[in-house]
């Protein structure tokens, strides 16, 4: 196993696995362009392959909006799960978040109770009292004008 950074012809196999992995897809904005984009701005993508057969086994995609890391699609393919690996993806996450000197966030399915320990383990801690709040569909986006109607119309 070796840890490399992502590479444009990595995308498909890479969704694949994050849709396996029920991370991510094009419903969510994952989209070569959108990789692409978040590199230029100085984030990462992590790649754990097998170096032999090139298969992708895992990824740690981390962006960065200018002040803080945020780590999205972290996540090992199901049969190499519970095998360190995950940790070891962990720990050259981590290597690039000091390297930026950021602070680092990342949201976590409140039942994924591996992925939390895991988390806690190499220093997250949970915000309590805090929600997420998110519009992914962005033809729901109610503008100035549609929130004023929406709010004397109800």
């Amino acid at each position: 196993m070796r840890f490399r950074d992502y590479k444009d012809d990595d995308f498909p196999e890479l969704l694949a696995l994050w849709k396996a992995l029920d991370m991510g897809g094009h419903e969510r904005g994952d989209t070569a362009e959108t990789v692409r984009q978040t590199l230029k701005l100085g984030g990462k993508l992590i790649i754990l392959d097998n170096e032999h057969t090139g298969e992708i086994i895992g990824s740690s995609w981390i962006t960065y909006d200018g002040r803080r890391l945020f780590l999205h699609h972290f996540g090992i393919k199901k049969e190499y799960q519970r095998q360190g690996l995950g940790m070891q993806l962990a720990m050259e996450t981590m290597k690039f978040v000091k390297e930026k000197g950021c602070q680092v966030k990342l949201e976590v399915d409140s039942d994924n109770i591996p992925a939390k320990r895991l988390y806690e383990k190499i220093g997250f801690g949970a915000f309590p009292g805090y929600d997420i709040y998110m519009i992914r569909k962005t033809d729901e986006i109610i503008t100035e004008t549609a929130a004023a109607h929406h709010r004397t119309h109800r």
